[in-house]
């Protein structure tokens, strides 16, 4: 167990009877730190996780079909972003995938939902990212009705399907649900508009869809309650405080590129008579 925490990352945030609506996302679960310890710690981590993500990538180039695949779910503000800069960004970037699903385009719209995140999947050796991901069409098509009730319905089975189907093949799967309070959306988002460098960041839908804030709960709640798997499992963070959002996740990623017990590849030369090569050279 990583120092500092009272009970391991993975087994504090499981998403195991979960509710949502009691969740707290003020808290920071586990970490027995302060925000000051927390920083520290992300950076010296940050190095751990680097040295992982370097021998996955070097073994990926070596014939090693595995992969690791983090995907990001949060409603705007919650600090997706924040994550891929200061927990991703800490790794080679030749080994990283990032994603990011918005509004489906019309090339898109004529597949099935699924069709586009496939064209994503990280390939070996790579850590995939998907900033928001195929859970959009449990969510935010569940809330505004985009689909009958029907259509949506039936994903769920479909999801997980299909993430069987990717941990099968190699792919160690992490979701991750993150949340803010309501109060702290708000907060950020004032920052949005009262910063210019940051008015690129705004879009007006984020302020209407904090009105439908009870129906993207229960739809959360059905998510995390119907495609929640040993072979897929979800984390449920508590997102208010960025520092420890960043620690979580850095911490997720940490014990599962470390469950992959990663050596360095073999070389597959005489290093012996490569170094006498060189000295001759």
């Amino acid at each position: 167990m990583a120092k500092h925490w009272a009970e391991p990352v993975t087994s504090v945030l499981r998403a195991d009877g979960q509710r949502v609506v009691d969740l707290d996302p003020s808290t920071t679960p586990g970490f027995t730190g302060d925000k000051q310890l927390g920083k520290k710690l992300l950076v010296e981590r940050g190095l751990v996780l680097s040295d992982l993500q370097e021998r996955l990538f070097a073994n990926g180039r070596t014939g090693d079909r595995r992969s690791v695949l983090l995907v990001l779910q949060g409603m705007d503000t919650a600090g997706k972003g924040g994550i891929v800069r200061h927990v991703i960004g800490s790794v080679d970037p030749q080994g990283v995938d990032h994603a990011s699903f918005g509004v489906p385009t019309e090339e898109e719209k004529q597949h099935d939902f699924l069709w586009r995140i496939r064209k994503r999947l990280p390939v070996p050796g790579q850590i995939g990212v998907f900033d928001r991901s195929h859970y959009e069409d449990v969510l935010v098509v569940r809330v505004h009705n985009l689909v009958p009730p029907s259509e949506w319905e039936k994903r769920y089975g479909l999801i997980n399907t299909f993430e069987r189907e990717v941990a099968d093949a190699g792919t160690t799967i992490i979701k991750v649900a993150m949340f803010v309070s309501l109060d702290e959306q708000k907060r950020r988002l004032r920052e949005r508009l009262e910063r210019p460098d940051k008015h690129w960041k705004f879009n007006p839908t984020d302020i209407t869809e904090r009105a439908h804030w009870p129906e993207y709960q229960k739809a959360y709640q059905v998510l995390l309650d119907r495609t929640n798997t040993d072979y897929a499992p979800w984390y449920v963070l508590p997102a208010d405080s960025k520092w420890y959002a960043r620690l979580a996740v850095t911490e997720l990623l940490i014990d599962a590129l470390t469950g992959l017990d990663l050596d360095w590849p073999k070389a597959d030369f005489d290093v012996a008579e490569q170094l006498r090569r060189l000295d001759e050279s």
